[in-house]
């Protein structure tokens, strides 16, 4: 008899550790993702990482830590991401990240909005665009994203027309009207600022135009409006987009601090995109 009842006292206590711990391990799993308290993000250097150094403040009093990684050109930080060498980055709009998991097969997306620096029109030689020359020479960038984001803002500028389903790719070969004879000069995007002294006028990206010492909203003959498709966002790997985590991230970026810090610190040149 006492053999029998501890044979089923036995079996009593395994059926109740096993719920005991099977409950235990899906709580575990749950604890394991939301106090997960450090993540790399990769940035490019200027107001990138700028903002970021902001972020990692705020973040840093709801207990997340913030590692900080800079990368110097547009490709690599896709790259890191998509190899697991950094959890996040902040650096490049929609259509830029669209157009490289076309090309590239990357696993990652956008989980927020950040940031809008918007393109500009700027001359060292002109006043305003009721000085452009028939013939003017323009400087834009070469890569697809940019170039037809520039192309995009000469045709609201009433510069030139392109075609209808020109869309945001738009190449100098959709270019359907040209009634001022715009020559246009497509180089990398970094050399578009050093070209000012060259050309009559240029469509340069926002970062590259402040280390060049020009303030869009100071400087630029025309500038991109708020409703541009070209806001920045944060990117993950897919597979991590509801991570608790970075659900963290996400509220630290779009605190106020940061878009008071945005405000003042870039002073017109960037504007919170949420």
């Amino acid at each position: 008899m006492s053999k029998i009842s501890n044979k089923g006292l036995f079996a009593v206590l395994m059926v109740f550790n096993m719920l005991v711990f099977s409950g235990c391990g899906i709580d575990a799993s749950k604890n394991s993702e939301s106090e997960k308290s450090a993540i790399t993000i990769g940035v490019t250097p200027g107001p990138h990482a700028e903002i970021m150094e902001e972020v990692k403040k705020v973040a840093a009093k709801e207990g997340l830590d913030i590692k900080i990684v800079e990368f110097s050109d547009y490709i690599q930080p896709n790259v890191a991401l998509s190899n697991g060498e950094i959890d996040a980055n902040s650096y490049q709009h929609q259509p830029f990240l669209d157009s490289q998991i076309a090309d590239r097969g990357y696993k990652i997306e956008s989980i927020a909005k950040t940031v809008i620096f918007p393109m500009a029109v700027y001359s060292k030689k002109l006043k305003s665009l009721s000085d452009i020359p028939d013939g003017a020479i323009v400087s834009i960038p070469n890569d697809p994203t940019n170039g037809g984001r520039a192309l995009l803002i000469l045709e609201k500028a009433g510069l030139l027309k392109l075609k209808e389903n020109a869309g945001l790719s738009a190449t100098v070969a959709d270019i359907m009207e040209n009634p001022q004879h715009l020559q246009i000069k497509e180089l990398e995007a970094a050399q578009v600022a050093l070209s000012l002294m060259d050309v009559d006028f240029a469509v340069i990206n926002t970062n590259y135009a402040t280390q060049a010492g020009l303030v869009p909203n100071r400087d630029a003959l025309f500038i991109e409006d708020g409703k541009s498709p070209y806001a920045n966002i944060l990117v993950v790997r897919s597979e991590d987009k509801d991570k608790a985590v970075f659900k963290k991230l996400i509220k630290a970026y779009q605190s106020d601090e940061v878009k008071q810090f945005i405000t003042d610190h870039f002073q017109g040149s960037g504007t919170a995109a949420w």
